[in-house]
């Protein structure tokens, strides 16, 4: 059985919208005797070919590296995407990131790491040219014009994508992988995608269809997306398909994110977090589990919202409060901030620096440096760790198989290495 909520999140429509399509009969809801809860079983949902893997029971595949795999990561951050490409079985040669705390972070945790902090632009990485296989990395989404129909290399200078390129054209790793905003996908209608396709399709690499990933569907508690760029080397294209991670069964909760379970084995730690001001605190104390500030009572309401409570639209996101049955929304950089709350279920008051490691799935044991704020921004800003291992998985995979049919070669093996599987 999936309830209203699950149901909204796995086809990333409104729980107005399936009210729409219960009343309408596209897709009646069953009722609950218990509690009259709205719910739908598993064949209802078999007329939507986006929910076909909740169906798929043929099992994972268990993929481990057949060479010694190198990647490059830009942008580090606080480590979310390194540690779940570490967990299969990638080797991450080099690390960048500008942010002082999140490179204390990184070296605190694995002090094995090469963690270059500082500029980007000042790093050169031409001694790694032929030394890595994967380029991976999520650079800001800075826009960028250009005059002519086709942006090229140098036009996208001064940007953190031409930094992103630049490693790229200087390493020549088989495949590079980038994640981003979903936005990016229509910014500048759709311009800014399109530029960036041109300029590596300039340094010899073809850019597979943008993918967007749900991170609930990859054991992630988070009703989280992302938009993943990858590209292939024009030399290895062909050769094999990229295979992108396929979706679990399973759709995980904040319970499961908090509580001993599947996910982690014991409840969450105790840490350290932010509070609410006594005044908010004092309005978010009416706040219902998975409510908002159009749950509160109408004169709280103005008092909260001000001249915003005369504003047309939604404002899902203003004096939200978490369930426990439900996925929590996407985390931001801070959690106490007005446009985006994140409150505990029970609690009147933001999640703690280590449920907010939780919910984006970081290990328990992996400790974050620098201020309090700057620890919230490490962790809103990573990609969540379980779905960074499906796409590690995928990865190796993609570059098992190439290396198998003798098209590719583990970069810096001698080519008399290169030889198929079999």
């Amino acid at each position: 059985m999936y309830s209203v909520a699950q149901v909204a999140d796995m086809l990333g429509v409104s729980k107005e919208t399936l009210r729409r399509w219960d009343n309408s009969g596209k897709l009646p809801s069953l009722r609950n005797p218990m509690n009259n809860y709205r719910f739908y079983n598993k064949e209802q949902l078999r007329q939507f070919e986006e929910l076909h893997f909740i169906f798929d029971d043929s099992g994972r595949l268990d993929i481990t590296p057949h060479h010694h795999y190198k990647t490059i990561e830009l942008f580090a951050g606080g480590g979310g995407l390194a540690i779940g490409l570490e967990r299969a079985g990638l080797d991450t040669v080099l690390l960048s990131e500008l942010d002082k705390s999140a490179c204390e972070t990184l070296k605190a945790n694995r002090p094995h790491w090469n963690v270059q902090a500082g500029d980007i632009a000042q790093l050169d990485f031409t001694p790694y040219h032929g030394q890595v296989d994967v380029v991976t990395g999520g650079f800001p989404c800075q826009a960028f014009s250009y005059a002519g129909k086709k942006m090229g290399f140098e036009d996208a200078r001064g940007t953190l994508f031409y930094e992103f390129a630049r490693a790229v054209k200087e390493t020549q790793p088989t495949l590079f992988m980038a994640e981003n905003v979903r936005g990016l996908l229509n910014h500048d209608d759709g311009k800014t995608l399109a530029n960036i396709r041109s300029v590596l399709e300039e340094l010899g690499y073809s850019l597979l269809e943008p993918h967007i990933m749900k991170a609930i569907f990859y054991r992630v508690p988070q009703k989280r997306e992302r938009l993943l760029l990858v590209g292939i080397r024009n030399d290895c294209v062909g050769g094999v398909d990229f295979h992108w991670p396929r979706p679990y069964q399973k759709v995980y909760t904040l319970k499961d994110a908090l509580k001993a379970g599947d996910l982690f084995p014991s409840d969450v730690p105790q840490s350290a977090g932010q509070s609410y001001p006594a005044k908010k605190a004092a309005i978010m104390d009416h706040v219902p589990p998975g409510g908002y500030w159009r749950d509160l009572p109408d004169a709280l309401q103005k008092d909260y919202m001000m001249k915003s409570y005369y504003l047309s639209g939604g404002k899902t996101g203003m004096a939200r409060r978490m369930h426990w049955d439900e996925p929590c929304l996407t985390l931001t950089c801070a959690p106490a901030q007005k446009q985006t709350e994140r409150c505990h279920p029970d609690d009147t008051r933001p999640f703690t620096v280590r449920e907010y490691a939780r919910i984006q799935t970081f290990p328990d044991d992996w400790q974050f440096k620098g201020a309090l704020s700057s620890q919230y921004k490490q962790i809103g800003n990573a990609v969540p760790v379980n779905m960074a291992y499906e796409l590690g998985l995928s990865v190796v995979d993609f570059l098992n198989r190439l290396c198998a049919t003798g098209k590719a070669k583990p970069a810096g093996e001698p080519e008399q290495q290169a030889l198929p599987f079999g």
